[in-house]
């Protein structure tokens, strides 16, 4: 008995070690519970409609156009300024536009910025660890990486919702930005068909037809481009 009980914790601890967030062709989010009762719900206003509260005015923000439609999202600088500083050059530099959501977790994330995914040169420089208490929810932008806390590089991830597996996410993933604008697209991108990932072995997650990520850009809080 001793020895099965041994073994039954050895398995649990390879799946929380195998929790990694990146952004290399190892690098994925992966749920450390199949428990995903939702316990958070965004607000019953209508999707389209709905407009998330600006954090911090100061905060710049960014579009992502897709083939769904535009996510807006405030970058939270105030908090996570490596990362945000990180994601808004990328975005300026166009490293993020012509990419795709190569992971599509239902109840769970929607993942980009993989570099070899998007057929890119990977960036020579990880971020270190950004953590702060915050909390993952339905909307919220975080950074991918490995089992190093240090790792992120470019590969990020959007909650789609707010359960027990986005929960344990808190305080171990940088939480760097939110969704202001969006929520209609974000629910499109979470229903697409998926089928076996090229990126993640065992994992059914990649949508049958490619998410695309159009054009990345830094933007006002209603999606038009900065500055116009």
């Amino acid at each position: 008995m001793r020895k099965l009980i041994n073994i039954g914790v050895l398995v649990l601890t390879f799946q929380l070690a195998a929790f990694g967030c990146s952004g290399d062709k190892t690098e994925e989010t992966k749920e450390p519970a199949k428990d995903t009762k939702q316990v958070v719900q965004t607000p019953d206003e209508n999707r389209m409609d709905y407009r998330h509260p600006i954090r911090d005015k100061s905060n710049p923000i960014v579009t992502l156009e897709t083939n769904f439609g535009n996510l807006t999202l405030e970058l939270y600088r105030d908090v996570a300024p490596a990362h945000a500083d990180s994601f808004l050059a990328r975005t300026k530099d166009g490293f993020y536009s012509s990419t795709i959501f190569h992971r599509v977790r239902k109840n769970f994330v929607i993942q980009g910025g993989n570099a070899l995914a998007a057929g890119k040169e990977r960036v020579k420089y990880t971020l270190e660890s950004e953590v702060n208490d915050l909390p993952h929810k339905e909307g919220t932008m975080s950074m991918a990486r490995a089992n190093d806390p240090n790792s992120a590089k470019t590969q990020f991830f959007v909650c789609l919702t707010r359960n027990t597996s986005i929960a344990w996410l808190d305080g171990k993933y940088t939480n760097f930005g939110q969704l202001i604008k969006g929520y209609d697209v974000l629910q499109k991108i979470s229903d697409v068909p998926v089928g076996p990932s090229k990126w993640l072995p065992n994992e059914v997650s990649q949508p049958v037809e490619e998410v695309k990520l159009i054009k990345a850009y830094h933007s006002d809080a209603e999606g038009n481009p900065a500055g116009l």
